[in-house]
Parts: structure tokens; C-alpha cells; sequence
């Protein structure tokens, strides 16, 4: 890691391969007995590229962001507007924020969501709701230290023939932005 700390940007269609690599090493990493195993070893980081290769080059309404540190893709995040029925106009969400596991608890979850949630905000969001699996205890306490809280709604996603239940958070974007809420370091 840098002593500078990492760069967050805008991601670019050159930042495919990497952005894939973190997404895979991620979900190996911290959704062991999440997921079941078989979705994890199955991953490819071919059709990861494939993917985000054609998600970055047609983004629609979607933004994505990379840290980068010591030159390499370390993390992302990615926003969208939702596509839920049930929401209010001007909510936006948070799609996904993925570390290598080498880098979390030292800032960088932070520096990304703090990019994805001003960028909601500028755009003109006034709420932002994102989902994370219910059993993700690591994930939901770095999202209610800054801020995010469950809403009660939840969805059960199917994994090859296995549920595995999410929540969804929300933030009212409008207060977000008055001050720093307290950090737990992803």
C-alpha cells in the first residue's frame, strides 16, 4: 500500500480487468458460507471482464469508481438509480463496494462509499437504499457506522436452488452530507 493513501476516480473501460479481479477475490473472500461454495468456485474472471468491460463502456445511469493504490485496482463502487417499485422518486442506490481483503480496515471502503454517496447527492438524489446480505455482519456494521440503517425490507435471492436472504439500507442523502458520520474502517 501507498504511503499516500489510495486514489479514488472515475472508473474507465481500461479498468475491466482489474475491477473484475477485485470482484471475484472479494466475493471469495468474504461471502464464504454465504454463498454456497459451488457459486464461489465457479466464478470466472473471463465473464467477470466480459461484464464489466461492457457495463463501463454502456454505463446508462450507472457510475463506478476504482481506489487505486501502488498502480493496481484495489476497490470499487458502483451507483445507479433503483429499479424497486416501492421507492419514493429521487432514491438512488448503492449497487456494490468491493476491497481485496489485504486492504479493508484501512479507509478505502470509506473513501469509496464517501465518493458513490456525494456523487448520489450531486446528481440530486435525496435518498440512497442499498442491499446486503442479511448474514454480512461485517458489511452491516461498516454501513450503520456511516450512516446507512435497514429499513425492514427484505428479498431472498436464489443460488442455485438456495436462498440466501438480503436487506435492504437506506440514508437520507440530505443529512449525509452535513457531517461525517463515525467510521468503522472497511
Amino acid at each position: 500500500m501507498s504511503e499516500t493513501g489510495p486514489v479514488v476516480r472515475t472508473a474507465v473501460a481500461a479498468d475491466a480487468p482489474g475491477i473484475a479481479a477485485v470482484h471475484i477475490e472479494t466475493w471469495r473472500a468474504a461471502y464464504v458460507g454465504l454463498v454456497p461454495q459451488p457459486i464461489l468456485d465457479r466464478l470466472s474472471i473471463e465473464r467477470r471482464i466480459a461484464f464489466w468491460s461492457d457495463h463501463l463502456a454502456n454505463p446508462g445511469e450507472s457510475r463506478t469508481w476504482v481506489a487505486e493504490a501502488d498502480g493496481r485496482i484495489v476497490g470499487f463502487a458502483g451507483t445507479a438509480r433503483p429499479t424497486a417499485d416501492d421507492l419514493p422518486p429521487g432514491t438512488g442506490e448503492l449497487e456494490m463496494i468491493y476491497l481485496l481483503p489485504e486492504t479493508w480496515h484501512r479507509g478505502i471502503g470509506r473513501a469509496l462509499l464517501r465518493a458513490a454517496v456525494d456523487d448520489l447527492a450531486e446528481r440530486g438524489f435525496g435518498a440512497a437504499i442499498l442491499w446486503v446480505f442479511t448474514a454480512n455482519d461485517r458489511a452491516r456494521r461498516f454501513y450503520e457506522a456511516n450512516g446507512w440503517r435497514a429499513d425492514g425490507t427484505a428479498q431472498m435471492l436464489d443460488f442455485d436452488g438456495t436462498p440466501v436472504e438480503e436487506i435492504r439500507y437506506g440514508i437520507d442523502l440530505r443529512a449525509a452530507g452535513d457531517a461525517d458520520p463515525p467510521s468503522v474502517e472497511a
